[in-house]
């Protein structure tokens, strides 16, 4: 996208006519810039209108300008008009937080010696505009320590406790630091998926697999969900279903999309798919799937999407990397896009076999190189690969050069960023009448 030029001339001039002392004076502005006089007589519901299709580091900046402008972000006339007209941003979050492994080795060697993780480094966001290619950084300082980020959808960020047992979820909202607590699961876990859906009335959450059978064993057998919606029905984890046989669910989050959660499954390689209204799980079977390296489910403009690279050895086929839609019926893939062989050449010599976890997200699907701050970002409508430069404001990170060092990888969720999120003031009425049921 070309960027605006100020210098450059417009081809037209914009006349203007005032009157002062009983003369009538006309001034032409041949001036790029916007007559101020323009913006004094603008209606304020217009004006609002306008502040509405910022992007969110443009709004937080004009919150500057003035105090009717900073008193925006707790108007409930801006934020109903912000809900209503505000644009899509197709944007991702990315957190470097401690992987499983890490995890483990913390809680049995590092209890007791008095340090921590700080909490910069624990729990600060890295958001990236690929439209812009731009990053942000952004700090949760309300998040208390022990909880890791799991989920994402509408604009909130679902965090999940760390210890095992009954788990604690917490919803959060970036931009304006908002928390919401949801009751603790019922069944003890140890490292979750966790699929979440958030409408303008309604919230789901589903925690599958991982079931603590005892102290030091876990199994993938159940699922347990929560619903709550505008309607007054809720459900506290009252809807449970068991996991498809000898299932080895990916640690991890899972992808919504249409009302469904999707997620991997390993050994061999197949997709498991859980319907919200009905409760039950199904097994897909992956394409190519014995021949898949480092497969991702992606969401991409409401279909879903696998992320793999091929590598049949064996057979007269050139190694790559493909990404498969999954068809309306629900069981067929087709492909719909393979990476260049030049640029796949140069992204395996870069990977060196560590593997890489993909993230889509509208038109864009951002695949990250595991132990390195090397990415792809890919424009499905443009049908464009390009190499997006290393988040900045990672300690560790060596200017582009290599890895960013630490005790964890980035992990990236697709995140709609959005000022106001009202559909979490349902969970403030938990307490009130409403019918429950369970499935």
């Amino acid at each position: 996208m070309e960027a605006f030029n100020p210098s450059m001339t417009i081809p037209f001039s914009y006349t203007f006519t005032s009157t002062s002392s009983g003369s009538t004076t006309s001034h032409t502005i041949t001036s790029p810039w916007m007559d101020p006089r323009i913006w004094s007589k603008l209606p304020l519901r217009l004006l609002d209108r306008v502040l509405t299709f910022l992007p969110p580091p443009a709004f937080f900046r004009a919150r500057c300008v003035c105090k009717r402008w900073y008193a925006l972000l707790f108007s409930n006339t801006f934020l109903e008009l912000y809900i209503q007209v505000s644009p899509r941003h197709h944007w991702f979050l990315f957190f470097k937080h401690k992987t499983v492994k890490s995890y483990i080795y913390r809680n049995n060697n590092n209890n007791n010696d008095g340090t921590s993780e700080t909490r910069a480094t624990a729990f600060e966001g890295y958001l990236f505009d690929p439209c812009d290619v731009t990053w942000y950084r952004i700090s949760f300082p309300l998040i208390p320590s022990g909880f890791s980020p799991a989920s994402s959808s509408g604009g909130l960020i679902c965090l999940i406790s760390d210890e095992a047992g009954a788990k604690t979820l917490i919803l959060c909202n970036p931009l304006i630091g908002t928390l919401t607590q949801l009751p603790p699961t019922l069944r003890p876990r140890l490292f979750p998926s966790i699929g979440l859906k958030i409408s303008p009335s309604s919230i789901d959450v589903s925690v599958a697999g991982d079931d603590l059978i005892s102290p030091y064993a876990v199994k993938n057998l159940s699922t347990e969900s929560f619903h709550i919606d505008a309607g007054g029905f809720y459900s506290l984890w009252g809807t449970t279903s068991s996991l498809p046989r000898l299932c080895s669910l990916e640690s991890g989050r899972m992808i919504c999309v249409q009302s469904k959660f999707y997620c991997m499954n390993y050994s061999p390689f197949s997709v498991l798919s859980y319907d919200i209204s009905s409760n039950t799980w199904i097994n897909i079977q992956a394409p190519m799937r014995r021949f898949l390296r480092s497969p991702s489910l992606v969401e991409s403009q409401g279909k879903l999407v696998l992320v793999a690279a091929v590598e049949k050895s064996k057979l007269n086929v050139p190694k790559s990397l493909r990404l498969w839609g999954l068809q309306s019926c629900g069981t067929v893939w087709v492909e719909i896009e393979r990476m260049p062989q030049q640029l796949y050449l140069q992204f395996t010599e870069l990977e060196a076999g560590n593997g890489f976890e993909s993230v889509g997200h509208g038109e864009f699907i951002v695949i990250m190189i595991r132990g390195s701050d090397k990415a792809l970002l890919f424009d499905i409508f443009m049908k464009r690969w390009q190499w997006i430069p290393p988040c900045p404001y990672i300690h560790g990170c060596n200017g582009g050069g290599g890895s960013y060092g630490g005790d964890g990888e980035l992990h990236g969720f697709a995140y709609e960023p959005r000022i106001a999120t009202p559909v979490t003031a349902l969970l403030d009425q938990l307490t009130l009448p409403f019918q429950s049921f369970s499935g």
